[in-house]
């Protein structure tokens, strides 16, 4: 009985020191696929344009059809389409939607900076109709520094996975 007692003791105490870690890995797991999800899609319309040599956007989309105006909240969705007259919206009969994003199943923000719902890539490469590039930043819930990820895309095409820090991302 004795034996028994300790051995249910070690296993609790192991439990109790293991699901903290076990959250955490779940969490960076989750934070890396949909930071990493959105930028392979704008690398895949990047490399698109620059293929095809027309104009490949990607805006944020909660119906995979139809974009959403003004509204910077990527975590309700997005999709990756061509565009050839680069006016950032799905014409009918014109533009061809090449992949869909469905919204994030969580609690999970995804927002960007400089009013961009939607980016826009001409044949180029470059990032057209940015001001200064724009950061898109996902937080976790609960929100702190660590389960924070921001995702910056420049004029120039340039897409990179920061992390934060306490003077924000870096």
């Amino acid at each position: 009985m004795i034996e028994l007692v300790t051995v249910m003791s070690i296993v609790a105490i192991l439990t109790m020191i293991g699901i903290p870690s076990y959250r955490y890995v779940t969490n960076t797991n989750r934070i890396a696929s949909e930071d990493n999800g959105l930028l392979g899609d704008l690398q895949f319309a990047r490399a698109e344009a620059i293929k095809e040599g027309q104009t490949v956007s990607v805006c944020v989309s909660s119906d995979g059809a139809t974009c959403l105006a003004n509204d910077t909240n990527w975590h309700k969705g997005w999709i990756v389409f061509s565009d050839p007259n680069g006016n950032a919206t799905v014409d009918a009969g014109t533009d061809t939607v090449l992949r869909v994003q469905l919204p994030f199943g969580g609690t999970d923000t995804f927002v960007a900076s400089n009013n961009a719902s939607a980016i826009s890539f001409n044949r180029e490469g470059f990032a057209a109709g940015l001001a200064n590039g724009t950061l898109i930043t996902l937080h976790a819930a609960p929100v702190d520094n660590s389960s924070t990820r921001c995702l910056s895309v420049s004029l120039v095409g340039l897409m990179a996975i920061q992390t934060y820090g306490n003077n924000g991302c870096t």
